[in-house]
C-alpha cells in the first residue's frame, strides 16, 4: 500500500521508517513536507491512504478531492481530530483513525516544565548570565508547595499532571464534564467557576470541539485570580488569545505559557526566523515578559514518537487487512 505522509519532518521520517521496517509487509511511504490543504491534495495521487498531523486541513472540499483521487483511509499521527470534518468523512466512506494516547507523561512533564520556567524565570536568567548579568531583579518567583493547581480535563494527561502536582505538595482541583473516578485519589472535582476562582495555576488538558472553543474567554479570565498563571498544552483555540492579551495588559492575568496557538498553522513546525511574521496577535503576545510561547513540542519525546509510529502502523494494517480498527473515529 502507498501512503502519503503530510507535514513530514525529519524526525517523522526517522520514527516512521524505523517502525515500517518491523512490518511483515512494509508500506510504501511517500513523505511530503507540505501540510495538507486544497492546494497540496494532489500529492496524494495514487495513494491508498494519507497520514496527517495537527495542522493539516481536512475540510469537505479536501475530503472530496481525496475521494476522487482514490484515497480510502485517513490516519492521524495525533490524538486530536478537530481539523477533520468527520461528518463529511463518514458520508464519503473514509476510514479515519487516530493515535488516542501516546506517552501522556510526556505532555504532563512538559506542562510542569513550562510552569517552572515561567514561575522561576529560568529562560531569562539563562540569557542574563550568558551576557555576564548576575542580578536577580525581575526573577522573583513563588513556591509551588501548597499552591492550588486547577486542571481542566481529566483524561490521561490531566491525571498525570495531577500526580506531579500532588508530589509538589499542591492542592489539586479538577474539572471535566465527564466523571473521572481515577481522579478521586488525586484531588477534588469541582465546577469550572470554582476551579478558576480558587486556582493559582490553571492548566488545560482537553480536546477541542466546537462547543468548547474559546473555553477561556474574557468572562472566564475575570473569574481567575489576578496573579494566576494560565497554561495551555492542548489546542490553541481553547483560549481566546485576544481576550488573554487584554487580561495581560490590564494585569487581570499573572502569566501565560502556551505550547499551542489558535492560528499556529502558518507558523509552527517551520523555520520562520528570516521572515516577517504578519500575525499581529502572535507578535503582541511575544512582547510580554510574563508570557512563554513554545512551538507545539509537548509531545516530543523518543518514547512518544515511537508510540505514535507504532500505533499509526497498527491502524494502517487494519485498512490493509480489512479488519476492525479499534482507534477508528470514522469507520467505513
Amino acid at each position: 500500500m502507498k501512503i502519503a505522509v503530510f507535514s513530514a519532518q525529519a524526525y517523522d521520517k526517522y520514527f516512521l521508517d524505523e517502525a515500517n521496517q518491523r512490518q511483515a509487509e512494509p508500506f510504501n511511504l511517500v513523505y511530503q513536507q507540505a501540510s495538507l490543504s486544497l492546494q497540496t491534495v494532489t500529492f496524494a495521487q495514487g495513494c491508498d491512504a494519507i497520514c496527517i498531523f495537527v495542522n493539516d486541513l481536512l475540510d469537505a472540499p479536501v475530503l472530496d478531492a481525496l475521494k476522487i483521487l482514490g484515497v480510502r483511509g485517513i490516519f492521524l499521527r495525533c490524538a486530536g481530530f478537530n481539523n477533520v470534518d468527520l461528518k463529511a468523512a463518514d458520508e464519503l466512506g473514509f476510514l479515519v483513525a487516530r493515535v488516542p494516547a501516546y506517552s501522556p507523561e510526556a505532555v504532563a512533564e512538559y506542562t510542569i516544565a513550562l510552569i517552572m520556567t515561567l514561575n522561576r524565570h529560568t529562560h531569562r536568567a539563562y540569557n542574563r548570565v550568558r551576557e555576564g548579568n548576575f542580578m536577580l531583579d525581575g526573577l522573583l518567583g513563588m513556591t509551588l508547595h501548597e499552591k492550588t493547581f486547577g486542571i481542566i480535563g481529566m483524561g490521561k494527561i490531566g491525571r498525570a499532571v495531577a500526580k506531579i502536582a500532588s508530589g509538589f505538595g499542591c492542592e489539586v482541583l479538577g474539572y471535566d464534564p465527564m466523571v473521572s473516578p481515577e481522579f478521586a485519589a488525586l484531588g477534588e472535582m469541582v465546577d469550572l467557576k470554582t476551579l478558576l476562582a480558587r486556582s493559582d495555576i490553571v492548566t488545560l488538558h482537553c480536546p477541542l470541539f466546537e462547543d468548547n472553543r474559546h473555553l477561556i474567554n474574557a468572562e472566564k479570565l475575570h473569574l481567575m485570580k489576578p496573579e494566576a498563571m494560565l497554561i495551555n498544552t492542548s489546542r490553541g483555540a481553547l483560549i481566546d488569545t485576544r481576550a488573554v492579551i487584554a487580561a495581560l495588559k490590564s494585569r487581570r492575568l499573572g502569566a501565560l505559557a502556551i505550547d499551542v496557538y489558535e492560528q499556529e498553522g502558518p507558523l509552527f513546525f517551520q523555520d520562520r526566523s528570516s521572515d516577517i511574521i504578519a500575525d499581529d496577535v502572535f507578535q503582541r503576545l511575544m512582547t510580554f515578559p510574563n508570557v512563554l510561547v513554545t512551538g507545539h513540542q509537548g509531545f516530543f519525546t523518543i518514547e512518544a514518537m515511537r508510540e505514535i509510529a507504532d500505533v499509526t502502523f497498527q491502524n494502517l494494517n487494519c485498512l490493509a487487512n480489512e479488519t476492525n480498527c479499534p482507534n477508528a473515529i470514522v469507520r467505513t
